[in-house]
């Protein structure tokens, strides 16, 4: 069995790569795993084993269509987690979301189409859906993305779509909550706020703090893609839900407090262009098709995320010095 895995020097791409590596995935401790990352800012290859028998890195762009020619053969399976992914970095420049995201995704999938690769998890987020006030999103609920960055997952989802239609490519396609655990860049929110109170410094908190996200743990989310890969159905949608719902202020508290910092550390900024306000999958569909559960209780993992952080200050401060400089 040969995986190509794109995105997988990313933070949850990483992780679903060590999880292979380490025999965490039941038929699969024989794979051999080919790596293909752009190695960008949210890339990291020291996210990945240096070396593995089984493991193959390529450092390359899902829009480079000779190369993907050239690795994809052989393979049994695409796993397609490359994307850009920053809601606030998409406000500023949304080309290069568009031009990965959709451009990247309709490129691999002719690739696949081309060198007769025919399975693939596409991998993409909740909010492709927008917004909900109440209740939760199932896979049929219409697409009204917010943002640049969730327009462009948006896209790639409905190019997928099109060439499992079209051209018979035997594709899945997964819908995640908020992810968070170890390994994840400090731009986001909650290794952005572990990151900033362990070195003294202050955090944002969006406008009021009212705005609710469901909150999965990476190893969760990882084997719920694994599920779909080897169970899923084709042209099918899989909602992935961690069902932990908190305000920002909530999250903010907790983070606070496993810190050892207190409300002096927040300072209150201008609410994000188009904030979504509450986001909530509904996730009977993967749990009653293949069996999902989560495993992870989001006090432990939270509290072991945040240990992880303190534990590996040399992982992390080298990237926040470079984000700093970048910005």
């Amino acid at each position: 069995m040969r995986v190509l895995v794109t995105g997988g020097a990313g933070f949850i791409g990483s992780h679903y790569v060590r999880t292979m590596l380490d025999g965490g995935y039941p038929g699969y401790e024989d794979a051999r795993i080919t790596v293909l990352d752009a190695l960008t800012y949210a890339g990291n290859r020291d996210n990945l084993p240096a070396h593995h028998p089984r493991l193959e890195f390529v450092r390359g762009d899902i829009c480079d269509l000779p190369l993907l020619l050239q690795l994809l053969p052989g393979h049994d399976a695409v796993v397609h987690f490359a994307a850009e992914s920053h809601v606030d970095r998409s406000l500023l420049s949304a080309a290069e979301f568009v031009r990965t995201n959709v451009g990247g995704t309709q490129n691999l999938l002719d690739a696949c189409l081309q060198t007769g690769v025919r399975r693939i998890v596409h991998v993409s987020t909740d909010e492709v859906y927008g917004s909900i006030a109440e209740g939760s999103w199932t896979e049929e609920w219409p697409l009204l993305p917010n943002s640049p960055y969730a327009a462009s997952k948006a896209g790639s989802d409905l190019v997928a779509r099109a060439y499992w239609r079209t051209h018979g490519l035997d594709i899945s396609i997964t819908r995640c909550s908020n992810n968070y655990g170890p390994y994840q860049h400090p731009e986001k929110l909650i290794p952005l706020f572990v990151t900033s109170l362990l070195e003294g410094g202050t955090v944002p908190l969006y406008g009021d703090g009212a705005n609710v996200r469901e909150w999965l743990h990476v190893d969760d989310h990882c084997r719920a893609i694994q599920l779909v890969l080897t169970a899923g159905r084709s042209g099918e949608i899989y909602n992935v839900g961690g069902g932990n719902e908190m305000t920002n202020l909530q999250m903010t508290e907790d983070l606070l407090a496993l810190c050892g910092a207190d409300w002096s550390s927040v300072r209150r900024v201008a609410d994000r262009k188009g904030h979504d306000l509450r986001y909530s999958l509904d996730e009977s569909k993967i749990r009653d098709e293949l069996g999902y559960r989560p495993q992870i209780p989001f006090a432990r993992g939270l509290a072991e995320t945040v240990e992880w952080y303190r534990s590996n200050p040399n992982w992390w401060k080298s990237i926040r010095t470079t984000h700093r400089e970048q910005a």
